[in-house]
């Protein structure tokens, strides 16, 4: 799972196509949502949605530390439509 978030943001997917989902992990993973949630729950304590949002925070830290984007900048390359639903999610 890790290797599919890395390569959506890598190949900018979120620039056309905002946050990867819940549906979309499953869907490329070709497991149903539920089984999925189960199981990261059982092997993180994370469900899907937690997953993927540490997963974008982390993404942001790297972006912050190797890049002089704005932060800005990079909630939009994360794929989010306002900079400051990035800034809530990088507070939590």
């Amino acid at each position: 799972m890790d290797n599919l978030l890395n390569n959506y943001f890598e190949e900018e997917n979120s620039l056309k196509n905002g946050l990867p989902s819940v549906k979309y992990i499953s869907t490329e993973l070709k497991l149903s949502q539920r089984y999925l949630s189960d199981m990261l729950s059982s092997l993180t304590g994370l469900n899907t949605q937690q997953y993927i949002q540490n997963a974008v925070i982390e993404k942001a830290k790297e972006k912050l530390s190797t890049t002089s984007l704005s932060v800005s900048e990079i909630a939009y390359e994360l794929g989010f439509e306002h900079s400051q639903s990035f800034s809530k999610l990088f507070k939590i």
